[in-house]
């Protein structure tokens, strides 16, 4: 009977080391739960993480078109803003503020060799005539109407106010686009046969200063935007800015008023709110609250066109303080 050595059952292939059954099975048992027998070392290491990445990149594909058919960076501020980002957001990307974020953005982006230029301040040339003209329509068609004795002077004057509040508005989208305009028409007919034709003549004599004042606000507020560097800082400059548009276009209206022999009372709030109307349409605001607000003031009380005008103009305050309304058109 042939004796085996118990040694000779440790012993590998040559040039191996013999195998320790008591070491192999402590190693085992200091070795991780689920480390396999063959590199369990490298199983049991946790998994590295991902690189954060760009996140910029990210942003720039989800509003590529916006990016790319801007005109400066302040477009792409605005755009942004209108999607719901601010300046804590734009933290999260790397950037102090929204400002600094669109003009990386801009940068980033691929633009056209040769790109429009940008339009003017103040607005110059056949655009700014014909708008003047368009404003001066209303109160030429409804002071003739009025001079000449016309019965239907007062449907006329009607008629060019509501168009004078269709002409500088933008292009409007969804459903009934058109429904703050109607609303601004019954608003101004009822108010005209409550109270007579020389109201309808006040408010067409105020279409002129009410376009000067809009035509100043956006004026002033695209310079502060170029001028400021965080969303709260335009915000705090044009605040101020549509107040005092808003106070000076009040004075005018009131003038009107005495011109055409309207009642003040009537003829001022009306004004303002058919102002704030025009203003907010202009700039894109939400049709939402500007057809509340009508709605309002088709309440036969008096004090329905006061309240209607006081809650737009709170709208207008915030509304058009941000960035994203004087984005251009």
């Amino acid at each position: 009977m042939t004796t085996v050595d118990p040694r000779a059952l440790n012993a590998g292939e040559p040039g191996t080391a013999p195998v320790d059954a008591e070491g192999a099975r402590r190693e085992a048992e200091r070795a991780p739960r689920g480390a396999g027998p063959a590199g369990g070392g490298l199983a049991a290491r946790p998994p590295r993480r991902k690189s954060a990445g760009d996140p910029v990149k990210a942003l720039l594909h989800r509003h590529r078109e916006l990016c790319e058919r801007a005109v400066d960076p302040l477009e792409i501020a605005a755009g942004l803003e209108a999607h719901g980002i601010t300046d804590r957001t734009a933290a999260r990307f790397r950037h102090r503020d929204v400002f600094s974020l669109a003009e990386e953005l801009y940068a980033r982006s691929p633009h056209e060799a040769v790109t429009a230029a940008a339009p003017a301040l103040v607005p110059a040339g056949p655009a700014a005539f014909r708008g003047f003209g368009q404003a001066l329509l209303p109160a030429a068609v409804a002071c003739s109407a009025a001079a000449a004795g016309q019965a239907w002077a007062g449907v006329a004057a009607v008629a060019a106010v509501a168009a004078a509040l269709v002409w500088p508005g933008r292009a409007a989208a969804g459903r009934f686009p058109h429904a703050a305009h109607l609303l601004a028409a019954a608003v101004a007919a009822g108010a005209v046969y409550r109270h007579g034709t020389a109201l309808g003549v006040g408010l067409a004599l105020a279409v002129v200063p009410g376009h000067l004042a809009a035509v100043a606000f956006a004026a002033g507020a695209r310079a502060r935007l170029d001028g400021s560097r965080a969303l709260e800082d335009f915000a705090d400059r044009a605040r101020p800015l549509l107040l005092a548009a808003t106070a000076l276009f009040t004075g005018a209206a009131a003038g009107a008023a005495v011109l055409a022999g309207a009642p003040l009372p009537v003829a001022v709030p009306l004004a303002l709110l058919l102002f704030l109307t025009r203003l907010l349409l202009r700039h894109g605001a939400h049709r939402a609250p500007v057809c509340a607000a009508l709605a309002l003031a088709l309440v036969p009380v008096p004090a329905a066109v006061t309240a209607a005008a006081a809650g737009l103009l709170v709208h207008a305050v915030l509304a058009l303080a941000r960035a994203s309304a004087h984005a251009r058109p």
